[in-house]
C-alpha cells in the first residue's frame, strides 16, 4: 500500500520542500535512489550496512532491501551472497508520467519541462526480470515496483539537430508515489494477466489485452511460463496457446 506522507517526508528530506528547479551544477545524481531508500527506511542506521562482503541498501534487521534503477544483471553478486542468509527485496522505481527537462551543458540553462507521452507500468520490470530469471524461483526473493512520476532531467548531447536523440539522461526527481506493484509469491505474477484475456490465449492476446508491445507481452509469458504460473496448452496457426497453471 502506498504510504503518501512517508513518501513526502522521504522525498523532503533528500530535495527540500521549497526546491528551487536546479542549475547543472547542483542537481544531485541518483535522487531517486535515495529518496526511495529513505522512503523504505526512515531509520538511517539501516542504509549502507556491509552483508558478505557487499553493501547492503537496506538492511532491516530481518531483511535486505536492494534498490536497482535497472540493470539486474549487475546485482547477481549480491543476489547470491545475501540470499543464503536473508530474504531480499529488490525495489524497481519505473517512471509513470514523465516530464522532460533540458540541460544546455555549456550555459546550465534549462528548458521549461514538457510531459512525455508515454506512460509507464509495472510491465517495464519484466526486461529486468529477465536478466535475473534463475533467481526467480527462490522463495525469499521479493520485488516492489513503484511507480513514480518524475521530472526526468537530460544533457543536450545527443547526435540529431536539437541534440535530443541520443541524449544523457542527468537525473530524475520523484514528484509523487502513484502506485506499487509487489510480488511477494509466485501468484503474485497472475496480476499481470488483466481481466479479459481468453482463458486461452495467445501472446498477441496479452498484449492487446494489457496495451504493452508484442516484445513485452512475449518477456512476460517467457517468465510466466518458467515461473509455472502458465503454460503452453498447444497452437494456434503458428502461435503458442497459454493457459494459466496455478
Amino acid at each position: 500500500m502506498v504510504d503518501e506522507k512517508r513518501f513526502d517526508a522521504a522525498k523532503d528530506k533528500i530535495i527540500g520542500m521549497e526546491r528551487e528547479r536546479p542549475g547543472i551544477g547542483t542537481l544531485q545524481e541518483k535522487t531517486v535512489h535515495a529518496v526511495m531508500k529513505n522512503y523504505y527506511a526512515p531509520d538511517e542506521s539501516m542504509h549502507e550496512v556491509p552483508i558478505g562482503g557487499y553493501v547492503a541498501d537496506i538492511y532491516t534487521g530481518e531483511r535486505i532491501i536492494e534498490i536497482q534503477n535497472g540493470n539486474f544483471y549487475k546485482i547477481r553478486g549480491k543476489l547470491d551472497a545475501f540470499l543464503t542468509e536473508y530474504p531480499v527485496t529488490v525495489v524497481y522505481p519505473i517512471p509513470h508520467k514523465k516530464w522532460l527537462i533540458w540541460i544546455d551543458e555549456e550555459s546550465g540553462e534549462l528548458t521549461s519541462r514538457r510531459k512525455s507521452p508515454l506512460t509507464g507500468s509495472a510491465y517495464l520490470a519484466f526486461a529486468e526480470l529477465y536478466r535475473i530469471k534463475n533467481y526467480l524461483l527462490n522463495e525469499k526473493l521479493c520485488f516492489r515496483f513503484p511507480l513514480l512520476d518524475v521530472e526526468e532531467y537530460r544533457l543536450l548531447n545527443g547526435w540529431s539537430r536539437d541534440r535530443k536523440r541520443g541524449s544523457s539522461r542527468y537525473d530524475r526527481i520523484p514528484l509523487s508515489l502513484y502506485d506499487e506493484v509487489v510480488i511477494e509469491r509466485r501468484e503474485d505474477y497472475l496480476q499481470f494477466l488483466p481481466d479479459g484475456i481468453p482463458e486461452r490465449f495467445t501472446s498477441a492476446d496479452l498484449a492487446k489485452t494489457a496495451k504493452i508491445p508484442a516484445r513485452t507481452a512475449g518477456l512476460v509469458l517467457n517468465i510466466l511460463s518458467y515461473l509455472d504460473v502458465t503454460g503452453r496448452i498447444g497452437k494456434k496457426g503458428r502461435t503458442y496457446l497459454y493457459e494459466v497453471k496455478i
